[in-house]
């Protein structure tokens, strides 16, 4: 029972990722830091709310590594949603995926973590899916390529970062860090470029953030409720929810190239984390 509601609540999550994206992609008349602005508002009644009512301390304890997360996570969500004015969605979501790699670089670089060589296989064939993306669909320009990269990086230094602060603060305290400095970032970015919201503008820039938290709030129950083995992968389903609702929605086009490149960046992440899985246990065994 605990696994059915741990599948459904994955899957809960990267639909409601796939709405946030779409909606995303779909306001693109406004700027990065604009969409920035106001996912980072949305969410936040939801977790000022939550730690409020919980009589969790806002401000935590580990105050400098929090404050490091939420500037290196706006920072990555800020390049994302630049490289989503330029890229299909489908393309953009598939290659941010490729964030492991650059976490496990810099567990090698800063927490001296060792990384198997046929990691490192299992990684160049996610990179070389990003190659194949660049190299055969013309819908993908080389600044649209530069920025999801670089966002990339940027997630990929949060996920060492959340490590370091392991379970010494409430998540929901991270959660709330992050959307607090990412509401500053955007919003001073969005002063030179603010274009003021029109009729039903205001419900769906705001419903970016109401997305995005319930996403992040499912994803984490099901990470809690099953296996990350067997759920994890079920997360990769937002890349082809993601196609769909560029083909259907927003009148993308793709190419069988790019199919080939996320399953290539999919399929290599897979195989990493079933190693990584495969390694753990038999050190419990």
């Amino acid at each position: 029972m605990e696994f059915k509601k741990a599948i459904y609540y994955m899957l809960l999550s990267t639909l409601a990722f796939t709405v946030m994206n779409g909606l995303l992609k779909f306001l693109t008349t406004y700027s990065a830091y604009q969409l920035v602005f106001f996912r980072a508002l949305g969410s936040l009644f939801f977790t000022f709310g939550y730690l409020l009512s919980k009589g969790i301390p806002v401000l935590g304890t580990h105050r400098k590594l929090l404050v490091l997360r939420g500037l290196v996570g706006s920072t990555s969500m800020v390049l994302f949603f630049m490289a989503i004015h330029y890229i299909p969605l489908g393309s953009a979501v598939g290659m941010r995926y490729i964030a492991p790699i650059f976490a496990a670089i810099f567990a090698i670089l800063l927490l001296r973590e060792n990384v198997r060589p046929i990691q490192w296989l299992f990684f160049l064939i996610s990179f070389l899916g990003v190659i194949v993306l660049k190299g055969f669909d013309k819908n993908i320009p080389l600044i649209g390529l530069a920025l999801v990269l670089v966002s990339s990086v940027f997630s990929g230094l949060v996920y060492i970062i959340i490590r370091r602060i392991g379970s010494r603060e409430h998540p929901v305290v991270i959660v709330n860090y992050f959307m607090c400095i990412a509401v500053i970032v955007g919003g001073i970015g969005a002063i030179f470029d603010w274009k003021t919201p029109v009729g039903i503008d205001w419900f769906l820039l705001l419903s970016l953030g109401v997305f995005g938290y319930f996403g992040q709030l499912f994803m984490t129950k099901a990470f809690q409720m099953g296996e990350t083995n067997l759920i994890a992968p079920l997360k990769y389903l937002e890349v082809f929810f993601a196609v769909i609702v560029g083909i259907v929605f927003l009148g993308e086009e793709y190419y069988v190239w790019s199919f080939v490149g996320m399953a290539m960046i999919i399929g290599g992440l897979l195989l990493n984390l079933w190693y990584k899985q495969r390694l753990l246990r038999k050190r419990l065994s």
